[in-house]
């Protein structure tokens, strides 16, 4: 271990110790909550959770066979409820999907009990990022750019109300889950 290392995990450990509540990822599907928000776990030496993961446990369905059964709204429903128990579990780093911030009563509640990180990210590179699985239900129904570029602008506002926002750019996700904890850093000064 170099000293610059050792000096950057001390500055990280400090930092994790100060966090006192979960910290929520947040941002339209494809940015990397989930793969980054392993790293940025592992770096803390916190827990993972992917909310969508959660809930597909919680209802032994997919996320997918959910919007297709019972609509989004009733999905939704169901995510705040999911994202309300993990946050009393106080997991380290929660994942959201891509529409939990939008909704009002789940937006309200990942403010005021966790700490909201919202990662944004270049419309061609979501194209690119979420071509890679057909899990999407949003993005069934024609083209993605166009659908991602829709979500971005109806969704721009909720996200900006996260207290914290970072650029995730095409590189290694360690990068990003680095510029978070800078962050969040800066946030708790």
């Amino acid at each position: 271990m170099t000293g610059e290392t050792a000096l950057d995990d001390m500055r990280i450990a400090r930092l994790a110790a100060r966090i006192d509540r979960p910290i929520v990822l947040v941002g339209l599907m494809g940015v990397g909550k989930s793969t980054v928000g392993r790293r940025l776990a592992a770096m803390l030496q916190r827990s993972f959770v992917d909310a969508d993961e959660a809930i597909e446990e919680a209802a032994q369905r997919s996320v997918a066979e959910i919007f297709e059964e019972f609509g989004e709204s009733y999905f939704r429903d169901g995510e705040r409820r999911v994202i309300a128990r993990l946050i009393d579990e106080a997991a380290g780093v929660i994942a959201t999907g891509g529409g939990a911030f939008v909704d009002p009563e789940t937006r309200a509640l990942i403010l005021e009990r966790a700490i909201a990180v919202w990662i944004d990210c270049d419309i061609d590179t979501l194209v690119e990022r979420t071509s890679r699985r057909n899990t999407r239900p949003l993005l069934k129904s024609g083209d993605p750019k166009e659908i991602l570029t829709r979500l971005s602008r109806e969704r721009r506002d909720f996200y900006a109300e996260a207290p914290i926002r970072v650029e995730s750019v095409n590189g290694p996700h360690t990068d990003t889950a680095r510029a978070i904890i800078e962050a969040i850093e800066e946030h708790l000064a």
